[in-house]
């Protein structure tokens, strides 16, 4: 199991790297296929992104952190767990009701495969949020 939790809590801290480098530098991320292209997105999606990485850094880095913290037999991890859970089952959710809104109103928010790709991170997102609850209060009971 724990091999399991250090893997998930690697994908995550990558994925929280990723936010960071957008935070900081937009356009490299978009170079680098972390954001959508500028030529296949609105601006106001990519301004909207630019916004949601900032956010990010201030709300996911407690999945990573917990995971850490459980690998060291620390006694906080499952309360960064439940908070973590929940900001990733948020986060996910709410990022994919984001996209398919904009869509829906005729933004454009990338190609068909940076969607499909933002739509298996969301999924992802939300998967490691619940599994993360889900272990964090069979710990706590």
């Amino acid at each position: 199991m724990a091999v399991v939790i250090g893997l998930i809590c690697v994908v995550a801290a990558l994925l929280y790297a990723g936010q960071l480098l957008s935070s900081v530098n937009f356009a490299l991320a978009q170079r680098l296929g972390l954001q959508e292209k500028a030529a296949a997105a609105d601006p106001l999606h990519a301004r909207l992104e630019l916004g949601a990485a900032r956010w990010d850094l201030v709300s996911l880095w407690t999945v990573p952190v917990a995971g850490l913290l459980m690998l060291l037999d620390q006694a906080w991890w499952p309360y960064l767990g439940l908070i973590g859970g929940g900001a990733y089952v948020d986060a996910g959710g709410r990022e994919a009701a984001k996209i398919l809104g904009l869509r829906d109103r005729g933004v454009r928010v990338g190609t068909r495969n940076e969607v499909r790709l933002g739509f298996g991170v969301f999924a992802f997102l939300i998967a490691v949020g619940l599994f993360m609850i889900a272990i964090s209060l069979a710990e706590l009971v």
